[in-house]
């Protein structure tokens, strides 16, 4: 692993970093600079890079591209970033302290920097509106999912917290808007064996395998002739309340993956799917206490646009 980064954040995100290999008997580049075009090339402007000091060696100072190569030698950059729309919404500060931030997302709004999505997340956002640069999620939403998500404030709290949801030591409640179905049994404990396989949307469920996914839907309510549902998951498996829901055949409202993929712009904020994580409670793993924390955003979501 490399030493601490010599450049700050920027937009919430660490530097990346590249690091030479030892030298070869014979070896293939003279200079940093044929290393680094060969190495990142397909990534960056490495000509740019160098020529706005925009690579910098463990100590800050800029690599200059006829630098001797130096084996075992630690370089850090910023990657430029993709435009990207700003995803609508406000995100509700629910609860701060030393050690817990606790936000109500909006729908689209990803939990982490990944793919076309990085600024627009929940860590790169608050880190720079909170000034909490070790700020990192507890749990994670889907993207197009809104509601509760529990933050760490520094490196330090992580661990205890994280071990506590690993441990399934966290009640979480879901809403969900979804159609009512004539002579569905409810409430009703939904038990299988859910599984995603790479490159597809849709997890699966097989049939004879055991158990691994558990959730409890019960009828909360009625709103416009629609089922406003509660879902308590006893597991965390992907898209498991989606499921779940899919399988009572009452699949959630605006659900872009269920029971069809649908393709949607990325910048479609228009039809919010209709499930929100409403509330988060667990014994504090460091001080014992009980913490309890509801969503602000009630059912039906509305449209984000305009």
């Amino acid at each position: 692993m490399p030493p601490r980064s010599p450049l700050p954040q920027r937009h919430g995100l660490e530097a990346a970093w590249v690091c030479t290999p030892e030298r070869a008997q014979h070896p293939l580049w003279d200079t940093m600079g044929a290393w680094l075009d060969e190495r990142l090339s397909e990534f960056v402007d490495v000509a740019g890079f160098l020529a706005q000091g925009r690579l910098v060696y463990e100590s800050g100072t800029a690599v200059a591209g006829l630098d001797p190569y130096r084996p075992n030698t630690f370089v850090w950059f910023h990657r430029d970033l993709a435009a990207e729309t700003v995803v609508p919404g406000p995100i509700h500060l629910i609860y701060r302290d030393d050690r817990l931030v606790v936000i109500d997302k909006p729908a689209f709004l990803s939990t982490i920097p990944r793919g076309r999505h990085v600024v627009q997340s929940v860590v790169v956002r608050l880190r720079a509106e909170l000034g909490l640069p070790e700020l990192s999620p507890l749990h994670r939403l889907d993207r197009v999912t809104s509601g509760l998500v529990v933050l760490a404030t520094e490196r330090r709290w992580r661990g205890a917290y994280q071990s506590m949801f690993q441990r399934q030591e966290v009640a979480k409640t879901y809403r969900a808007l979804a159609p009512l179905l004539p002579g569905l049994d409810l409430p009703v404990t939904v038990r299988n064996h859910l599984t995603t396989r790479r490159g597809q949307w849709q997890a699966e469920v097989l049939p004879d395998a055991p158990a691994n996914a558990e959730s409890l839907i019960e009828l909360d309510s009625v709103i416009d002739g629609q089922g406003v549902y509660r879902l308590t998951p006893r597991t965390g498996r992907t898209h498991q309340l989606r499921m779940h829901m899919l399988g009572l055949g009452i699949p959630i409202d605006d659900d872009p993956i269920y029971p069809v993929v649908r393709e949607i712009a990325i910048d479609d904020f228009s039809h919010p799917l209709q499930l929100l994580a409403n509330e988060v409670r667990f014994t504090d793993p460091i001080d014992g206490r009980p913490r309890q924390f509801a969503s602000v955003r009630t059912l039906p979501l509305r449209s984000v646009v305009g």
